[in-house]
């Protein structure tokens, strides 16, 4: 979607100010809020493609207002809300109407899981459209929904660098219709196609786009 998540290559922000020193959590509310965050998701309500549109599809005055961990408590709060986790009174009170049928899950299984981590990469059983070296056109799509096009590639055209593989296709599976399993690659842009003739002329940019987000360039 066109939100005010998708900032990349916008004019007026600036260079991105990174400090390797940065601690992970600034203050303990944060740490608790990636916890239940966490938690939550572990009750299969929503997947990972669910939870980042939630963040993501925000007021854009809200969202540019709002810290990184203030946004995963909100989508969190939401999705919570919206699948029945909890009600809007207990989320208002902090105080539970009656006894939860959603037990909390297990902390030992909780640990494996995020230890082991987990991928989207589904067996490799979709023919791929593209091959290295192929030119191709991003489609120049607009849309309410989920998707992981930025918006500075659309109606651009670049060059498969790789296939990754086959993965699971967000832009369906955050609104839950399904996994759609296709390719997805990288591919690669000159900055000059992109930012026009500001661009250094030997500076590229390299998106992971998925299938269906690309067509054969004319």
């Amino acid at each position: 979607m066109n939100g005010a998540h998708d900032m990349g290559g916008m004019h007026g922000m600036g260079p991105i100010d990174t400090d390797p020193d940065d601690p992970l959590f600034h203050a303990e509310w944060e740490r608790r809020a990636f916890a239940v965050t966490l938690a939550l998701g572990f009750h299969g309500r929503w997947n990972i493609d669910t939870s980042r549109h939630a963040r993501e599809n925000r007021p854009p005055l809200e969202y540019l207002g709002s810290s990184y961990y203030e946004l995963w408590f909100k989508a969190a709060e939401k999705l919570a809300l919206d699948t029945g986790l909890i009600t809007a009174d207990e989320l208002a009170t902090g105080v539970p109407q009656s006894v939860s049928d959603t037990p909390p899950p297990d902390p030992e299984r909780v640990a494996a899981i995020l230890r082991k981590g987990s991928s989207a990469r589904l067996p490799d059983t979709v023919p791929p459209r593209f091959k290295a070296g192929d030119r191709v056109l991003v489609r120049d799509l607009t849309t309410p929904r989920h998707t992981r096009v930025p918006r500075y590639c659309r109606g651009r055209i670049g060059t498969i660098d790789r296939d990754h593989g086959v993965y699971i296709f967000p832009d369906t599976h955050a609104h839950g219709e399904g996994t759609k399993p296709q390719h997805c690659y990288s591919v690669r842009f000159t900055g000059r196609t992109l930012w026009g003739g500001a661009a250094r002329e030997n500076d590229t940019v390299l998106v992971d786009l998925w299938d269906d987000y690309l067509e054969p360039a004319p």
